[in-house]
């Protein structure tokens, strides 16, 4: 039996294998699941729900920007996430923190350094590069709209996500097998827990969340 289970989540196959053989030299027993997409990865859990660390990309089939980490924040919020990406933009590596990550790890990293981080956020220290100030205290919008994302359940996140690449309802609705009805629904939670007042408007939202880009996304008539 193995003593950790380890989630590599990475559409690039090359990608996987450094972070696998990253994670084995570190833990002497260890269980590597891999996953190339979404869907993926939504079934690795199903299938082993006891995961210790998920090595998550920004960027993979099925997940835009910060979607893939708030799906799983709010699905998983046991399972620490850690992101691993090619994106070095200082703001993208707050606003991850913020959305609940344990860590950011960037691609750049060498193979040692790498180790070193898996270990850090392993053993429950959040991990950033050196040049992250953390304390940076964000602007009150941004705080509004990361409250408000924490708020959204699972199934709200992945229709937020849909919605984004343009899906109608009756797609929406045979793409998670549920009713459209429930789809309106969701949508309808959504609108009010992003604050805006339209479909456009939340697709807007979806996608400026999806760029890092925070400012506008909030509708409130206040």
């Amino acid at each position: 039996m193995s003593d950790h289970t380890i989630l590599i989540a990475d559409d690039h196959p090359l990608v996987r294998g450094a972070l696998r053989e990253a994670v084995s030299s570190i833990l002497s027993s260890v269980s590597v699941i891999e996953a190339g997409s979404f869907d993926e990865l939504v079934a690795a859990f199903k299938g082993d729900a006891d995961i210790d660390l998920v090595l998550l990309d920004l960027t993979m089939p099925g997940v835009q920007g910060f979607s893939g980490l708030l799906f799983l924040r709010a699905s998983h919020p046991e399972a620490p996430v850690a992101v691993v990406s090619g994106n070095e933009d200082r703001t993208v590596i707050r606003r991850c923190i913020e959305l609940g990550a344990s860590g950011y790890l960037p691609k750049s990293l060498d193979p040692h350094a790498m180790k070193a981080a898996i270990k850090a956020v392993l053993d429950g220290s959040v991990f950033t590069p050196d040049d992250v100030d953390l304390t940076e205290t964000p602007d009150p919008e941004t705080s509004d709209m990361v409250r408000r994302l924490a708020t959204l359940t699972p199934q709200q996140v992945r229709v937020l996500m849909m919605l984004s690449t343009g899906l109608l309802n009756k797609q929406i609705a045979y793409e998670l097998s549920v009713s459209e009805a429930t789809v309106k629904a969701h949508v309808s939670a959504i609108l009010q827990k992003l604050d805006v007042d339209s479909r456009t408007q939340a697709v807007i939202a979806a996608s400026k969340i999806a760029a890092g880009q925070w400012t506008g996304v909030s509708q409130s008539a206040s």
